[in-house]
């Protein structure tokens, strides 16, 4: 039947069943994938990565932009390393690029945070990278407590006074500040290989980063002058820089130490004055 022959109370019953039914067709359930970063529930997950890849900073790498490349969020990777912000990373560091089973991470074996810490309960956990705390079953290293031993003999940098000492999970206060004069002889506080010699990291003014092994990096700030370049080979005691002011208000060096890519205190691995 044409509908212009419809009675108004006809054509008003089909204009609602024809509504009922584009309401119906627009209705959709949107499903979504447990693995693409969120629960069944909706809550947010954390990738896994690779469990046991690390990657090694190159010149010029952020956490974020090793992190893009590798598909894994900036948080997690952060979360795998300990790092905290402002997320310093140094070339020549090994970064994990997942979390091994128990919790640690695959660079530096050390616990991540648990329920258990946060109530103040005891939680200790065998390192797996260095061989004297793996063969005595010591708890493994906390970022900023000494390591059994770092097997390195080390020397003092620089001559002077101490003038900022390091205090742990301080992102300012990271190592610790020798105080001196313009030029004064900056040296190398052990054996190693230059792996960066620049002025990329702010608050470092002009750096230099030494390789120790695998485990161990010193670093160097507020130089006035770099006299070795990366790849260079240094012994310790060699001079490797002239102390300075740049990216500081006074004369002094800023000296690090660190293990796994961890800070820690200087001052339990340098001789005592």
């Amino acid at each position: 039947m044409n509908p212009e022959g419809l009675s108004p109370i006809a054509r008003l019953l089909a204009a609602v069943v024809l509504l009922v039914m584009l309401a119906a067709c627009g209705k959709s359930t949107v499903v979504r994938n447990p693995s693409a970063g969120t629960s069944a529930s909706g809550q947010a997950t954390s990738s896994t990565g690779r469990p046991g890849a690390t990657v090694v900073v190159q010149r010029g790498d952020t956490l974020y932009s090793i992190a893009r490349r590798n598909n894994v969020a900036v948080a997690d990777m952060a979360r795998w390393n300990g790092l905290a912000p402002p997320y310093t990373i140094y070339p020549g560091q090994r970064l994990a690029l997942g979390q091994v089973s128990g919790g640690r991470t695959a660079a530096s074996g050390t616990s991540t945070a648990s329920s258990a810490s946060r109530t103040g309960t005891r939680s200790t956990t065998a390192s797996t990278t260095p061989a004297t705390t793996a063969s005595t079953g010591a708890a493994a290293p906390r970022p900023g407590a000494a390591p059994v031993s770092s097997g390195i003999r080390w020397q003092w940098p620089a001559q002077g006074a101490v003038i900022t000492t390091y205090v742990e999970g301080n992102a300012t206060r990271q190592g610790i500040d020798i105080g001196g004069s313009a030029g004064q002889a900056v040296n190398a506080a052990a054996d190693g290989v230059v792996v960066y010699s620049g002025a990329g990291l702010v608050g470092y003014g002009e750096l230099i980063i030494v390789k120790h092994n695998e485990q161990w990096l010193s670093a160097y700030g507020h130089n006035r002058k770099r006299l070795v370049a990366e790849g260079q080979r240094v012994k310790a005691g060699q001079q490797i820089a002239e102390m300075g002011r740049t990216g500081t208000d006074r004369d002094k060096l800023h000296f690090e130490i660190r293990y796994n890519g961890k800070p820690v205190d200087p001052l339990l691995y340098l001789p005592k004055k």
